[in-house]
């Protein structure tokens, strides 16, 4: 039962959010009062992810990352992610005067890994191997993390330059909101699970394995930014979920027959 609950959490944290987004917009629309846009500019950036984030945490076998990693992932990774990307790509950009979009799902993604590395190897130190499962969450996490506080950004980008209008915010919190879970998320996580996967068990074939998917998410993320209309969105987001769910698998019947499995829940 209490499995059961736990693999059925994400709906729960998923409608509760929509009704608390609905309850602020409308309270919004009906006084007009500005107060209340950035609570709808957090909700709208965070509901979406955040029920994402607890679906992969529930499914990646019996060893749960706590809440308290995800929370330092998410927050801190999302911070950091988007000064270091943001900084990175400004500087690039002053030097180059322009920037490819290679170079910024580049920089991007590997900003998105500094978080997850640094807890790769505090939680090494304090319980030894860990599983691959428990990087893969943790890089949803700080994916998740990134995307909302860009998501935020668009949002109030849109405010300003509609002078005000809040159903252009609408739309651009929906359409990044409701993607956030096949960009940022599901690419980070696949690199993180790579590269926890090539920490438990170093081996040339999972080093290739790692390389290969920090491409793939390069990739993914280039042709995301690259290639507008919703034919491309569709296509890139069924390959990312994909390639994402099949990891999960992977990743589960890996905790399930290990050997060195940990006998006890992660702590940070």
């Amino acid at each position: 039962m209490r499995d059961l609950s736990r693999r059925w959490a994400w709906l729960g944290v998923l409608v509760i959010g929509l009704v608390l987004y609905v309850i602020v917009l409308r309270t919004l629309v009906r006084t007009q009062n500005p107060n209340f846009i950035p609570s709808l500019l957090l909700l709208g950036a965070t509901v979406v992810p955040l029920a994402f984030l607890t679906f992969a945490q529930a499914r990646t076998g019996h060893w749960q990352v706590p809440p308290s990693a995800l929370v330092v992932a998410a927050f801190f990774g999302g911070v950091i992610g988007v000064v270091v990307a943001g900084t990175l790509e400004y500087d690039a950009l002053r030097g180059l005067g322009a920037l490819p979009m290679v170079f910024v799902a580049l920089i991007e993604e590997s900003a998105k890994m500094i978080v997850p590395i640094v807890l790769l190897f505090a939680l090494l130190a304090r319980h030894g191997r860990r599983l691959p499962s428990d990087g893969l969450v943790i890089g949803v996490a700080s994916g998740m993390g990134f995307a909302a506080l860009e998501t935020m950004g668009y949002g109030f980008t849109a405010l300003l330059s509609s002078q005000g209008n809040i159903g252009t915010v609408q739309e651009t919190l929906f359409v990044r909101g409701l993607t956030a879970p096949a960009g940022h998320t599901a690419w980070t996580g696949l690199t993180c699970g790579a590269l926890w996967a090539l920490v438990a068990g170093p081996s040339a074939r999972k080093l290739l394995a790692f390389i290969a998917t920090f491409v793939g998410a390069v990739a993914m993320h280039t042709a995301w930014d690259t290639f507008g209309g919703a034919i491309a969105f569709v296509i890139l987001a069924i390959i990312s979920l994909g390639w994402l769910f099949l990891a999960l698998h992977r990743y589960r019947a890996f905790a399930e027959h290990s050997t060195w499995a940990p006998r006890e829940p992660l702590t940070i």
